[in-house]
């Protein structure tokens, strides 16, 4: 499932209508269309229609997030780097895919000319370790790296807190000029109970198949784990319930006219940690991931232009250095989107097959 969706036509910009049903379905994703219709004060027709018609038409995905850290999973990694660009991007992209991103931990990957970043979820270091030798050793026999090694920033889930993770509501309500935006809250609770699940061997094979078909009917996938609607949807429901499973909407944001992805690793003042509140006062409704633990943190950010990127990265380092938060300058790059190439979709599902088997 890819958050960028590189595919986009000339597109007729959405009505009011559009933007309130692509919003409400990020900030409400797991309600009915029923009860949604009464928040928007929309006729349920109208919203029905407007749903299908933005899904048809590649508006947004619908993806069924699975909680590792439930099953096994001890941290999130983030990793970018800075390329030579002695080579061109598809070239790059064609080498990266048949060495690294073939390894199931990766599960959202971006490339442009001379930088990338990815994102994993990971059993244990070792994994991570392991694949960040391999790109190293890959890059370093092309003459791709520049002075520095690619960079790792890791989040064991029991030192860190995920305050952002790929939640666009708020960008929304902002980039649709929807009412006024309020400052952005942090979400602590985020990967926060690592209590280890334990799943039978019918639990295991309907929570497989729910995240790798996050969008069709409890009757098929029944069908596909030869289980009754009622009793797969009595586990969906218990999935939910003890936090294994969360909706997320993924709108195309290429196609939305989103110009800018940013991406800012901050390394913090090592006398001073940020509060959960001075945490809270560098997330702003730009904001699509955060990371943090204790002296480090990763933002992703959405931009629809350069200046409002400008003027929320000022923002950011006016606060981060009028509060002494800094031990040295952020590092802060930007992807362009009409420039940008998505080596590796949004997609979580591989990694559920390998470690559920074991873990669980």
């Amino acid at each position: 499932m890819d958050i960028i969706h590189q595919r986009t036509v000339n597109q007729t910009p959405l009505n009011k209508n559009e933007k309130k049903v692509l919003y409400g379905i990020c900030k409400h994703p797991t309600i009915t269309d029923s009860e949604l219709s009464e928040i928007l004060q929309m006729k349920l027709s109208t919203l029905t229609s407007i749903k299908r018609r933005l899904a048809a038409q590649d508006y947004y995905k619908a993806c069924l997030f699975p909680f590792l850290n439930r099953l096994g999973c001890e941290l999130l990694a983030v990793i970018y780097m800075q390329y030579n660009p002695v080579i061109p991007l598809k070239q790059r992209i064609d080498i990266t895919k048949q060495t690294i991103e073939v390894f199931d931990e990766i599960f959202y990957s971006v490339g442009e000319g001379e930088k990338g970043f990815s994102v994993s979820l990971s059993q244990n270091y070792t994994n991570i370790g392991r694949i960040n030798e391999i790109r190293t050793e890959t890059f370093g026999k092309l003459g791709l790296l520049e002075k520095e090694y690619p960079r790792e920033v890791i989040f064991p889930f029991e030192t860190s807190h995920i305050l952002q993770f790929f939640d666009f509501s708020s960008f929304l309500q902002a980039l649709f000029d929807l009412g006024e935006v309020k400052k952005t809250k942090t979400n602590p609770a985020l990967f926060c109970d690592n209590t280890l699940a334990k799943l039978t061997s019918k639990e295991k094979k309907v929570y497989t198949a729910l995240v790798e078909n996050p969008t069709i009917p409890t009757q098929q996938i029944g069908e596909l784990v030869n289980l009754s609607r009622h009793t797969v949807a009595r586990m969906k429901k218990k999935f939910f319930k003890e936090g294994l499973l969360k909706m997320l909407i993924l709108p195309n944001l290429k196609k939305l006219g989103v110009e800018i992805l940013a991406f800012y690793h901050i390394s913090f003042n090592p006398n001073k940690a940020p509060s959960a509140h001075q945490l809270s006062c560098l997330n702003s409704p730009e904001t699509i991931f955060f990371g943090s633990r204790r002296f480090e943190a990763v933002i992703l950010s959405a931009y629809r232009t350069y200046q409002d990127y400008k003027e929320d990265e000022l923002n950011k380092i006016r606060f981060l250095k009028r509060n002494t938060l800094l031990s040295s300058s952020p590092f802060i790059t930007t992807y362009i989107f009409d420039r940008m190439e998505i080596i590796k979709e949004f997609d979580v599902s591989p990694l559920v097959r390998k470690i559920i088997k074991n873990n669980c």
